[in-house]
């Protein structure tokens, strides 16, 4: 793990504009495009060694720690009601199983498909929310795997449907780390198998905005205490992706007595890109649905939901 860096980022901004400086001084006028696309970087990197400290300079926790405990409660509120995980399980009752979901969390999704009696895989990267899955008392037939979507290897098994809910796919940032997760879908799926997976539908006018403010999004008791969920985006239109900054406050007869911090990026896709990155990975038969009732695509839906095979 990279040392953070002990300079405040303003100094660390002074330094590299110093350094500009400097290097026009030695060519004998003002930096090159080259010298000021390597100043930009620079301070890229410093805002990314800085963007994981809490104020006061304490760590974060990852994501996935803050974010498992209060992952059911904020999303039976924000996403049960799309119907999206009916969706998955009429899905997977028609294939017959088994069923790998990637991205799969504390089980939302997926746990229902698994306690209909279909073989189920789960793979995720945060440790946290399998452990939050499996305090679930999962069916024995739901087997859970740490581990990331662009390099996973389960051996021999095939699937009959692979599945990302929830917007998975959007935590690959790149190019590369997208075919290489399509290439691991296609790899793994059994003959005549298919691959499910839901991406939000980007509001041109809402993806305009470098940045908006934080905004309370749930709230929910826990005993005597209230937590309040609050979110704040910044977006990088030069790569297409927006980082989320989630705050939950826990209140206490009327006084916050403590907040937790969790962040993450998306990248958000438009529909013949989706459809571009399908086609290179070899899915020749794509379905694509504007919503999680099968409706037809349309300019108004709010959901782009793919079955490629």
């Amino acid at each position: 793990m990279r040392a953070v860096n002990s300079e405040p980022a303003s100094r660390q901004a002074g330094i590299w504009r110093r350094k500009a400086s400097s290097m026009a001084s030695e060519t004998g006028g003002t930096p090159t495009a080259g010298e000021r696309s390597a100043e930009r970087r620079a301070r890229r990197r410093t805002r990314a060694r800085w963007v994981r400290l809490a104020p006061h300079g304490r760590r974060r926790r990852p994501y996935g720690a803050v974010t498992a405990p209060h992952y059911d409660e904020a999303y039976a509120r924000l996403r049960e009601p799309s119907g999206d995980a009916g969706l998955y399980l009429a899905l997977a009752r028609e294939r017959g199983g088994p069923v790998l979901e990637l991205g799969c969390g504390t089980g939302r999704v997926l746990l229902p498909i698994a306690r209909a009696g279909i073989a189920c895989t789960g793979l995720d990267l945060s440790p946290h929310m399998l452990d939050a899955l499996r305090a679930k008392g999962p069916p024995a037939s739901l087997h859970l795997v740490q581990g990331r979507m662009q390099d996973f290897d389960l051996g021999a098994e095939r699937f009959a449907l692979v599945t990302a809910p929830f917007r998975a796919f959007q935590h690959l940032y790149t190019v590369e780390d997208q075919l290489a997760c399509l290439a691991r879908v296609r790899r793994h799926l059994a003959p005549g198998g298919a691959f499910a997976f839901d991406v939000f539908k980007p509001r041109l006018e809402r993806m305009a905005l470098a940045e908006e403010p934080e905004q309370e999004d749930a709230c929910w008791r826990e005993g005597e205490d209230e937590i309040v969920r609050s979110a704040a985006v910044v977006r990088d239109h030069a790569t297409q992706t927006m980082r989320v900054t989630m705050h939950y406050d826990r209140h206490r007869a009327g006084q916050r007595i403590a907040r937790e911090t969790a962040d993450f990026r998306m990248r958000w896709f438009h529909r013949y890109e989706l459809e571009h990155l399908l086609a290179r990975a070899g899915f020749t038969q794509l379905t694509l649905y504007g919503d999680f009732d099968r409706s037809e695509y349309a300019a108004d839906s709010p959901e782009m939901i793919y079955i490629a095979r």
